[in-house]
């Protein structure tokens, strides 16, 4: 006869199994070091400014976590990626709701972070004990706009509209303290030029510590004043750039000369056109190339050698940049001019 099965011892030792891994796996709990933990702060409420000791996050200088050992070696390679352990700090859960200066204990808070029980590890010890919590209270203020670029310089001329903001702020600012700032980039500051630019006001509450005001407002900027002069260079010169293959076998004749070395109308600052004048290398440039040798009258616009520096701070140019001079030459070889020259027998 068959027999049937005993599915109850089967459940009993299933189950003695299972007792046996688990209490193998608690057996073998592993301590992991951790040095870049940070502990960050929530804004749960945003008529209160919490910070420790002035700034929105604090590194936990030491912590250690135990759990199991798969655990530990998630936890483990998730820090060696340079993912960090972040943990959030909200006053209002931690009964620190009210303006006031209070004492965090960091072991029963870091025991309770449902990050960390998530991962299935707990804290068994933690450096500093505890941490200082400031919390200040902010109230409504209608504040001035002040632009400034990326160095906070004072934009002045910007005009900003409206020219200012209700924003929450602390109850003890003073008047000098009454001032939101807009942040203008290089390009944004070109932008306003041209058309209002939408930037978002804020207030600095200490070191890297910003509130933004809840609407942005618009930001124009007069046009620049040309920083240029007009001047106009009475006697240019010209050198004139052939290609390996055309050196020495040509000579170039260029058959308006006159109109090419005609004065150069240029708009620059002073020492920009000062640097041009002086400098060793010609200040136009006519380039030949192969292929003109084949062309009865080649014509080609000059190069105009202003100095690269110059240049790249729009300090020099043209007057007319659409009207660059233009040089109409021959090629004429070599051989035959020395023979022109040679005196009749």
């Amino acid at each position: 006869m068959i027999k049937k099965p005993k599915f109850g011892k089967i459940a009993v030792v299933v189950f003695i199994t299972v007792l046996i891994w688990v209490w193998a796996d608690l057996a073998l709990d592993e301590e992991l070091p951790v040095s870049t933990a940070t502990i960050g702060i929530v804004r749960s409420n945003p008529k209160l400014w919490v910070s420790f000791d002035d700034t929105s996050s604090v590194p936990v200088e030491e912590m250690i976590l135990k759990g199991p050992l798969r655990k530990i070696a998630e936890m483990s390679k998730k820090l060696e990626e340079g993912q960090g352990l972040k943990i959030d700090f909200d006053a209002a859960k931690e009964k620190m709701n009210e303006p006031g200066s209070y004492s965090l204990t960091l072991l029963p808070f870091l025991k309770r972070d449902k990050e960390i029980n998530r991962l299935g590890l707990k804290v068994e010890s933690c450096k500093p004990e505890v941490l200082p919590v400031r919390v200040v209270g902010l109230v409504n203020r209608r504040l001035d706009i002040q632009c400034v670029d990326e160095n906070q310089n004072p934009l002045s001329q910007a005009t900003v509209e409206p020219a200012q903001v209700d924003m929450l702020v602390p109850e003890d600012w003073g008047q000098e303290k009454r001032v939101a700032e807009v942040l203008l980039t290089r390009r944004e500051i070109e932008q306003a030029r041209v058309s209002p630019v939408e930037e978002t006001p804020y207030i600095r509450l200490a070191a890297g510590q910003t509130r933004q005001a809840s609407l942005p407002v618009k930001i124009t900027m007069p046009p620049e004043p040309d920083r240029l002069s007009g001047y106009t260079i009475k006697a240019p010169t010209l050198g004139i750039a052939l290609s390996p293959t055309l050196q020495g076998k040509y000579y170039v004749d260029v058959n308006n000369l006159g109109e090419v070395l005609s004065p150069i109308a240029i708009k620059a600052t002073p020492e920009a056109k000062r640097a041009y004048e002086l400098q060793p290398s010609p200040m136009m440039t006519l380039y030949v190339l192969d292929g003109d040798k084949n062309i009865a009258e080649p014509k080609r616009q000059v190069v105009y050698n202003f100095p690269e520096e110059s240049v790249r701070k729009g300090e020099i140019e043209l007057t007319n940049p659409q009207q660059p001079a233009e040089a109409k030459f021959k090629l004429i070889p070599v051989s035959s001019t020395e023979a022109s020259k040679v005196p009749p027998g």
